[in-house]
């Protein structure tokens, strides 16, 4: 094994290493083409074929990608993609960054992750790294992976390495990416540690934090989404409250973030959106159950996370009585597909739920996305309207994803009635009146 790690390590020294990345979606293909800017060449795995020929042809379609940058390596054949994993053979690392959703009883559907590592498995040979990415619960990589690389007949820590190195991806943030944001590595020998450890370092900016075990860092990752899970939770919580008080929470809050030590702001909103917040934290909650424990905040906290969206129906339907009119049959104008600002990213988009409140109750939806310009959902279709023509004949306009490019003024100039779920129009200076906020 000794010789085994050396020959890798030198390997990653020299760039030498051909690098595999299964799963090029927000996590993979950003991870991919920062492994080819320093040198290495990279073989992208996806079966989906229409990303494959995309990427193939230089075609990006993540935002937080350059479009310059995936043509150039392509062009310069440091980056490729393929549905034929048999190419799996030819590299000397595979990342596995594939989704880990929940299943419709929100309990992990790892059936991605398996597949995945079934691919892998056909094509291991002696002294490959393989790496998961793919956040989960605490065990999978020693309790799930391990034992299906194995069926192939070689041995973990003696003829392959094997490490959980959880993602860390912000899409649309300007100051933290892939390049520059610290990343931790837990192997499950120290050898495997120690190869998975070099080839991040070969690639990133950011420090390398080295781990106990997989399942630290696997438990880690969880960790940082439930506590940005709970602590919005609270701040849902206390938004709840102030409105049933006539207290503005976003000013509770901006108070509050005055104290220079011992407060870090959270903020409320229609729903949890995104990759990682609304399912990581129940991975946890089904690990536990397994240690006979009940993890008691975390499932508080979901369900009042969960309720946002039904708190939005009830302050719309007050707001429309106060005009003496009906939810049932009104005009709505949502601002914002988007799970987040300035994004294109859909996932678990809390915009999805409100339009699901809102049309069980014989709302006539209308939806503005400037980053989206049609989507589909329940199987039906939702093409962004210009905004502008629809906001006048809109019984109350809401606005559920705070995009900086939105003119503010003049939507709240223009809207009947305005329900702001964002704190979006926080800085207009004209018709505050016509504000209502969450």
């Amino acid at each position: 094994m000794l010789q085994l790690k050396d020959e890798l390590l030198l390997k990653l020294k020299n760039k030498t290493a051909k690098l595999g990345v299964v799963g090029l979606g927000y996590v993979g293909l950003p991870l991919a083409v920062e492994k080819a800017k320093v040198g290495y060449e990279v073989i992208g795995f996806d079966v989906q074929d229409q990303k494959v020929q995309m990427i193939n042809k230089g075609i990006n379609y993540i935002g937080d990608i350059v479009d310059s940058d995936l043509d150039r390596l392509v062009k310069a054949g440091k980056l490729k993609a393929t549905t034929d994993f048999s190419f799996v053979k030819d590299v000397d690392t595979v990342c596995i960054a594939v989704p880990t959703p929940l299943d419709i009883y929100k309990q992990p559907d790892l059936s991605y992750v398996v597949d995945s590592t079934r691919s892998v498995a056909k094509y291991i040979h002696r002294g490959m790294l393989v790496v998961l990415e793919s956040t989960t619960y605490p065990g999978t990589t020693e309790e799930v992976i391990k034992p299906i690389l194995e069926e192939s007949g070689l041995k973990c820590g003696v003829d392959f390495f094997l490490a959980f190195s959880p993602e860390r991806v912000d899409p649309g943030n300007k100051e933290f990416n892939t390049k520059n944001t610290p990343k931790v590595v837990g192997g499950c020998t120290p050898s495997c540690t120690e190869v998975a450890g070099m080839l991040y370092r070969s690639v990133l900016e950011g420090d390398i934090l080295e781990v106990s075990s997989p399942a630290v860092a696997e438990m880690e990752k969880i960790l940082e989404n439930t506590f940005r899970n709970v602590n919005i939770a609270l701040a849902n919580e206390m938004a709840i409250l102030c409105k049933r008080m006539n207290i503005d929470i976003w000013e509770v809050i901006d108070a509050a973030s005055t104290k220079p030590y011992g407060f870090m702001p959270f903020y409320p909103g229609p729903g949890l959106g995104g990759h990682c917040i609304p399912l990581d934290p129940f991975y946890l909650e089904w690990k536990a159950k397994e240690y006979d424990y009940h993890t008691k905040l975390i499932e508080t906290s979901g369900q009042i996370n969960d309720y946002m969206p039904e708190f939005v129906l009830e302050n719309v339907m007050k707001l429309l009585n106060g005009e003496k009119k009906a939810l049932n049959g009104a005009k709505v104008l949502l601002m914002g597909s988007a799970y987040k600002n300035d994004i294109d990213d859909m996932r678990e988009s809390p915009t999805l739920k409100v339009i699901d409140q809102l049309e069980k109750n014989g709302a006539n939806i209308m939806v503005n996305d400037p980053f989206i310009p049609n989507f589909k959902h329940k199987g039906k279709e939702y093409v962004s309207v210009v905004w502008e023509n629809e906001i006048k004949d809109a019984d109350i306009v809401i606005i559920t994803t705070g995009h900086s490019c939105y003119d503010y003024e003049r939507i709240v100039k223009e809207a009947n009635l305005l329900y702001d779920t964002r704190n979006a129009t926080k800085h207009v200076l004209n018709n505050r009146e016509k504000i209502n906020k969450l």
